[in-house]
């Protein structure tokens, strides 16, 4: 893809770090009021006002976490920021800046970094986050990714991971496992081109779920929603791991148990279909598939006439005691131990 001949190659030898940063970033326009200073100095500045700050980073690295042979660069500079945003909404706040940090070796010339910040730029004007910094340096492995998002909320109105009680409902938005099946099948498709390389893949049936792989998007309507609807959530954490691994950091940050209905889990009719073409269990994927940027929370019981008639919201189970456990229960209304086993960027 970035070796494409028919395309202008600019080595970035040519313009050197603080050039390379000030061609990338000057397109970049303030949006927030609390960004006091931006790109240009030693550090940014930012004002808090009355409002608590939240930080979070990520780190994305090829060949761990994204495959530039079907991953375009400008969705991935947009799912870049995507998944540290997804972080900020995760504790009800409200993204306002992020820095962006590269390392990234002399095979990628100036006009492939380009389309990979044209990705960060439409991200930050679609979810009105200011770029405020960042750092490029050289590397010997390819491309690395480090964003840090920054956000801001009122004190009463912060949500952690701890605080969800016994009978709580557990809540998710949208559907799940669609993220990790775009994957299945961009991956199958890579190793048929490998065979045959004139071979033009038919990916229409796929649509939604490779989109939910490349592009996926952050939930930041429903940290809106939920003040529109008057309901803070006890606890709320963001689906990147797999749903059994969030709902089991919830359990033990919270000091309680769960159980989690299978036939309530949501499922997009593209992921059913394309499960059963590979053959594989649409309960597991949307376990332990990941990915998804959904947002799992927990609420009580007195605010679920509010959002009962939500298309946005699914209840999927409640908490429990802690000595209970945390347990699927089947179709069939057997119970199975939950287990983690979503995705872990530590093993091979």
């Amino acid at each position: 893809m970035i070796e494409d001949k028919s395309q202008q190659h600019t080595p970035l030898s040519d313009l050197g770090e603080f050039g390379l940063i000030d061609h990338l970033t000057k397109n970049l326009k303030i949006k927030q009021e609390s960004t006091i200073k931006g790109i240009g100095d030693d550090a940014a500045v930012i004002g808090c006002n009355t409002k608590q700050m939240v930080i979070t980073t990520d780190l994305l690295v090829e060949g761990v976490h994204f495959d530039l042979s079907y991953m375009p660069l400008k969705h991935l500079g947009y799912k870049a920021v995507i998944v540290n945003l997804s972080d900020v909404y995760a504790m009800n706040a409200t993204a306002t800046q992020i820095t962006v940090s590269i390392a990234v070796s002399n095979r990628f010339p100036l006009e492939a970094l380009e389309e990979l910040y044209s990705g960060i730029e439409t991200a930050s004007n679609i979810y009105n986050v200011d770029v405020v910094g960042g750092d490029t340096t050289s590397s010997k492995s390819g491309l690395l990714i480090s964003i840090t998002a920054i956000g801001e909320v009122n004190k009463d109105d912060i949500v952690y991971r701890n605080e969800a009680k016994p009978n709580d409902l557990l809540v998710v938005t949208g559907d799940l496992g669609a993220a990790y099946l775009g994957l299945q099948v961009l991956e199958r498709e890579k190793e048929v081109f490998k065979v045959n390389p004139k071979n033009q893949p038919d990916l229409d049936q796929y649509s939604y779920i490779i989109e939910r792989q490349l592009k996926p998007e952050a939930r930041k309507d429903i940290v809106k929603l939920l003040k529109d609807l008057e309901v803070k959530p006890t606890a709320m954490i963001d689906i990147s791991d797999g749903l059994s691994s969030e709902i089991m950091h919830l359990c033990k940050q919270s000091k309680v148990g769960c159980d989690l209905y299978e036939n309530k889990i949501p499922l997009d009719p593209q992921v059913i279909s394309t499960c059963e073409e590979f053959k594989i269990d649409s309960t597991t994927i949307a376990l332990n598939g990941g990915e998804d940027y959904e947002l799992l929370m927990t609420i009580s019981q007195e605010d679920y006439p509010k959002i009962k008639a939500n298309p946005n919201l699914t209840v999927i189970g409640y908490m429990t005691e802690e000595s209970k456990g945390m347990h699927l229960i089947t179709r069939a209304e057997t119970k199975i131990p939950i287990t983690a086993q979503g995705w872990n960027a530590l093993t091979d």
